[in-house]
């Protein structure tokens, strides 16, 4: 069963698209939830929407201050952590060759950086309570590639690579660390695509249709239940087929 009931989950980027439906899954679930993100408005809506739901604004990009994020919404918890979801991130398009340094260096600062960050110090709470889930959201792009994207494919490519180091080091602490791999996804920045270049992406994939958020939201409430507790270390790609491991 799909049953999270007791169990306390830290989401980032719930302010988003596939942010907030994997919050909506998880609490539909009967999940614990504390929702983070950058926009004040939207994490309203949310608190609104859900009145169960605690909320509290956080940009990742703080790596000073993660641990004492972690603490506080921790704490806003009840004072454990069983699974944190690690969905924020932020993408800066732009040709190699016109790449600045300031615009690798802040994806892969936001997107690796800080996501390990964020995982180091959720795992430090989960050894307290000697289990845990981590999911970390990545891309397809991050496995075949993509044009003006250096720097974002090569953060999320590393997201994947970390992860099993990670789940290699805590296995035996019965933590499981996961990815998943988006490919792509009707958000609102897919909205804002030209119907040409629209149809040129469908027609790389094979169920010739884009995700929807609750593709992903469904595949996080998986990894975050006992249903894959012999699942670690992997990458759970939900595309469509664009991309098959």
């Amino acid at each position: 069963m799909t049953d999270l009931n007791g169990k306390n989950i830290i989401v980032t980027g719930a302010s988003g698209g596939i942010g907030n439906s994997i919050v909506e899954k998880l609490n539909q679930a009967g999940a614990n939830i504390l929702a983070s993100g950058t926009k004040t408005e939207k994490l309203d809506e949310i608190k609104s929407k859900y009145g169960n739901i605690k909320t509290l604004k956080f940009d990742i990009s703080q790596n000073d201050k993660i641990d004492e994020f972690i603490e506080n919404a921790t704490k806003e918890l009840g004072g454990s952590l069983d699974c944190m979801v690690n969905n924020a991130g932020i993408t800066h398009d732009n040709l190699a060759i016109r790449m600045s340094l300031e615009e690798w260096q802040k994806v892969i600062d936001i997107n690796l950086t800080s996501t390990f960050l964020m995982s180091k110090s959720a795992i430090k709470k989960m050894l307290k309570n000697k289990s845990g889930r981590i999911v970390n959201i990545t891309s397809v792009v991050g496995h075949t590639g993509n044009l003006g994207q250096a720097n974002y494919t090569a953060s999320k490519a590393g997201i994947i690579a970390m992860s099993k180091s990670l789940a290699i080091e805590y296995a035996k602490k019965n933590i499981n660390i996961n990815c998943i791999s988006p490919g792509f996804i009707k958000t609102a920045m897919t909205d804002k695509l030209d119907d040409k270049f629209k149809e040129a992406i469908i027609s790389k994939i094979p169920s010739a249709r884009l995700g929807e958020p609750d593709d992903i939201a469904n595949a996080v409430l998986f990894l975050c239940t006992d249903q894959s507790s012999y699942i670690n270390g992997e990458t759970l790609h939900v595309n469509g087929g664009m991309y098959m491991a």
